[in-house]
């Protein structure tokens, strides 16, 4: 199984993603540069948070011109799974990938906290580590992680089940209360129809071992190194 990771000027979680991916997959992930044209023959592809660009213009639009983002949308399209953390969620927003904006936190504030998130859907490649509606707790760290799209977008996501969590309080309520950004419909992640395509704002890789604090995270990263290994054996 192997994995990348994209790196942009300004990614700052490109290191931590690789630790993670690498204490799950069992090989650390190569590191490809903004810059390059082309992407290894891989079997996943994480595109990190940071502040790509240092968020000028908005946030992740300069990201999604970079030249290596060509080459992952043609991936994603032909079906290999992409994850994008954070700024990788505004990036593939901004490609295209997946639906809807990121906005400016509803308190025009910058937020860096743990938080609980609800798992949505454990029937996904990505979620499949968790059980359905178990909270969670993942760290945040965003000025612009207010999720916004059009109604007829959202009652699409709804109704496909491609929101993938929501912000939640410890016992798993949702409410305006638990929303730390002002998101829609508490939204924290979201999937692209194929289901291969999941951008979330909180970073699980933060908390995927005991010595950062937690080990919510690291369900994931299991997750999917299961998956990729059970494709990869079919």
């Amino acid at each position: 199984m192997s994995a990348a990771v994209i790196v942009f000027p300004g990614s700052n979680c490109d290191r931590d993603i690789q630790v993670a991916l690498a204490a799950s997959l069992g090989s650390a992930p190569e590191m490809v540069w903004h810059g390059e044209a082309t992407l290894p023959d891989v079997d996943l592809i994480v595109v990190p948070g940071g502040f790509s660009y240092g968020d000028y213009l908005r946030s992740g639009a300069m990201a999604a011109h970079s030249p290596v983002m060509r080459e992952v949308v043609r991936r994603a399209n032909d079906g290999v799974p992409v994850l994008g953390i954070c700024n990788g969620f505004q990036i593939l927003t901004e490609t295209g990938l997946l639906p809807g904006v990121l906005m400016r936190n509803a308190g025009l504030r910058f937020v860096c906290r743990d938080i609980h998130l609800r798992v949505e859907d454990n029937a996904t490649i990505f979620t499949r580590g968790y059980n359905k509606h178990q909270v969670i707790r993942i760290p945040i760290a965003h000025n612009e992680g207010n999720y916004f799209t059009d109604p007829e977008t959202l009652a699409r996501l709804e109704g496909d089940g491609r929101v993938a969590f929501r912000y939640c309080d410890p016992s798993g309520a949702i409410s305006d209360a638990a929303n730390p950004n002002g998101s829609l419909a508490n939204i924290a992640g979201v999937l692209n129809a194929a289901g291969n395509v999941l951008g979330m704002m909180p970073h699980p890789e933060r908390l995927a071992e005991a010595a950062l604090g937690g080990t919510d995270g690291r369900a994931m990263f299991d997750g999917l190194a299961e998956a990729l290994a059970k494709a990869g054996a079919s």
